[in-house]
């Protein structure tokens, strides 16, 4: 009769479970910004009474030696730990747990009450504090060889035992366990730690085409001009689309004619032409120098410029003819084209990513984003990522951020949510999302609870849009002024990351091509527009004001900490974002509903924020600079969309009296 094989090691006694956070097992890693905390747990236990130690293992992925931090106990065998992502790249996480011999002994001492048997434990302390003795070393060791001599002495029994349950005792016997039966968790589990702006950050999108005076063909050194206007109205990214020459053949017009004129630009993501494709830079737009001279001052002023990566093709580009392998040919002899039926886009030629030749393809598209990356380029949006593998954009995410870790790829994947989430798995930094298209209340609430308290957050970043060249919502489009100010306070404000495409925003450009569509009428995806940056109409005072808030208060600063309030009017949402320590607590009161005054009654969470509902407290609305004094949970507050549709209030914890106002927090 055969028997089957015994375990490894049967004295492993320490079991190890449901370790969090871990996405999808360990598979891909979380993500963090430099200096933020990552909290684990995990459940562990043993058969028996026996106390169990547990460790958090962490150490940056070149590191060989594991970094150690105590995991506590919470409740019901829960146990938690914490360590720091200190430095940029990629770094991972584990736990071990082990049945502790000298706390299980500490434990029944305590509880023990006849004196022999007290004298028989403290023999027994004896002998582990001298096994601990020899795995120390230095002063340490000797001291706990000290400790053993005493506990094993002839003193009194009450003394030694006192000794026995010393913190001193305790802290050394921690520092030196018996680890020779741990149980380590059987996944190293990963983290990226990306640049704070990865978490924190505001783009805005313009077209360098239209930045020339009097409506010619703009240049980098109009952008560069254009640099202080971004500047001061706050943004720290600024987003170009594709600057690569534009392909000539098949060519679309003004609002997306097949019909151009001779001095048509054309689209800019028809990427290729005989001056060159993703490497070359549009020949109107200027050299290499200017480009370079571009991206300095934009870092002198505290912006990143972003770039558009756009794996397609026109047909004039150079690989249509060096490489014809990279195309899907149509029985005719001609290259198929892109398509989204019922939209055509016959200037632009998609990869076929299942060609016998997807290898040197895929290297080939690497080096295009290592390319702008060695010029110093930082930040990349990409265009449409959901229509190339995902295995592909897990290795050229992993390549480009091994050599420079600081980037941050924006993910424009406006598609189901599974291939949205898949995306951010396999490395994309930011993710554009479904923000556009929520307005209510309702959906607000829902979406937004979702990104910032669901599973996902641990990987999916949002970067929060109201508009975009592709995207006029509806909302924008019959709104008026006050959408576009509700809808920014929103994206600003809901999410650390937001973005707005400009200067369409700011000039409130809201008329679409077709009743019910989305397109802009003379969309600058097919013209250059000359846009009136001076217009006494605009909203970048606004915005300006809006991104200063973000800067100079750290609960607008993260995703994780939004908590929508009740507020008794259908129409008015009520949220707050607060710091772990109360310093900041601010509370946004935003109208959906651009069209009529609303009013309702919203709750504080007195207890939660540390308010005193015997005392009153003072919120100051950092958007007019205008002063409350509030008393108690439910306080009134009326928007009219004409004069403001939002309140972005700061609390004060404290005032001297109800006759002033002065605060001091």
């Amino acid at each position: 009769m055969t028997t089957s094989s015994l375990p490894g090691d049967g004295r492993r006694r320490a079991v190890i479970e449901s370790v969090s956070p871990a996405v999808d097992g360990g598979r891909f890693a979380i993500k963090r910004v430099v200096g933020e905390t990552v909290v684990v747990e995990m459940d562990a236990f043993t058969d028996g009474h026996d106390r169990l130690a547990c460790r958090l293992l962490y150490r940056r992925e070149d590191e060989a030696t594991w970094r150690e931090a105590e995991m506590k106990p919470l409740h019901n065998d829960r146990w938690r730990g914490s360590f720091a992502v200190t430095e940029l790249g990629r770094w991972r996480y584990t736990t071990a747990a082990w049945v502790d011999g000298f706390l299980t002994w500490r434990h029944d001492l305590a509880r023990r009450e006849d004196p022999e048997d007290i004298a028989l434990a403290l023999t027994i302390g004896a002998r582990l504090a001298a096994e601990a003795a020899e795995r120390a070393g230095g002063e340490d060791a000797a001291e706990l060889a000290r400790y053993a001599s005493g506990l094993a002495g002839d003193g009194a029994l009450e003394d030694r035992r006192r000794v026995a349950l010393g913190e001193r005792l305790h802290a050394l016997m921690t520092q030196y366990p018996d680890r020779s039966l741990e149980v380590r968790h059987d996944v190293e589990l990963p983290v990226v730690a990306d640049p704070e702006r990865a978490r924190f950050s505001a783009w805005y999108e313009l077209f360098p085409r239209s930045c020339g005076p009097g409506g010619r063909h703009g240049t980098f050194a109009d952008v560069e001009a254009q640099l202080p206007y971004v500047a001061e109205m706050g943004f720290d990214i600024l987003y170009m689309p594709p600057i690569h020459p534009i392909g000539r053949t098949a060519r679309k017009g003004p609002n997306n004619t097949l019909t151009p004129g001779p001095d048509d630009p054309g689209s800019p993501w028809a990427i290729g032409a005989e001056e060159g494709g993703h490497k070359a830079l549009h020949p109107e737009l200027g050299g290499v120098e200017q480009f370079r001279s571009l991206l300095a001052r934009a870092r002198e002023l505290g912006i990143e410029l972003a770039l558009d990566i756009a794996f397609q093709c026109a047909p004039d580009h150079p690989y249509v003819q060096s490489n014809p392998e990279w195309f899907r040919w149509r029985p005719d002899g001609t290259v198929q084209y892109a398509e989204n039926p019922p939209k055509k886009y016959q200037d632009i030629y998609p990869f076929d990513f299942e060609s016998e030749a997807w290898d040197p393809l895929w290297r080939e598209l690497e080096s295009i984003v290592s390319h702008w990356a060695e010029e110093g380029v930082r930040v990349f949006r990409v265009d449409n990522p959901h229509t190339k593998p995902f295995a592909m954009w897990e290795w050229l995410i992993g390549e480009v951020k091994r050599k420079h870790p600081e980037c941050i790829f924006l993910s424009e994947a406006f598609t189901r949510p599974r291939v949205m989430h898949r995306l951010a798995k396999l490395g994309f930094t930011q993710s554009y999302n479904y923000f556009p298209w929520r307005n209510t209340k309702h959906e607000l609430t829902e979406y937004l609870t979702e990104l910032g308290h669901g599973p996902g957050r641990e990987y999916f970043r949002p970067s929060l849009w109201p508009n975009t060249p592709d995207i006029l919502p509806e909302y924008l489009q019959l709104g008026g002024r006050p959408a576009f100010v509700s809808r920014l306070v929103l994206a600003a404000t809901t999410g650390a990351s937001y973005g707005i495409y400009g200067p369409a925003y700011e000039l409130g450009e809201n008329v679409p091509r077709d009743p019910g569509g989305e397109e802009y009428l003379d969309s600058e995806k097919y013209q250059l527009r000359d846009w009136d940056l001076e217009r006494p109409d605009s909203l970048r005072e606004l915005i300006a004001r809006v991104n200063r808030i973000r800067r100079e208060h750290r609960a607008l600063q993260h995703d994780w900490n939004i908590r929508f309030l009740t507020i008794d009017n259908e129409s008015l949402l009520a949220y707050s974002k607060h710091t772990d320590d109360l310093d900041e607590i601010l509370v946004m009161v935003v109208n959906v509903d651009p069209h009529h005054v609303q009013s309702g009654w919203v709750e504080i969470p007195l207890s939660d924020f540390g308010l005193d509902d015997e005392r009153p407290y003072q919120v100051h609305d950092l958007l007019s600079d205008a002063r409350y004094l509030w008393n108690g949970a439910r306080n009134f507050v009326r928007l009219d969309p004409k004069e403001s549709p939002a309140h972005v209030f700061r609390l004060r914890r404290r005032v001297r009296t109800e006759r002033d106002f002065d605060y001091f927090l």
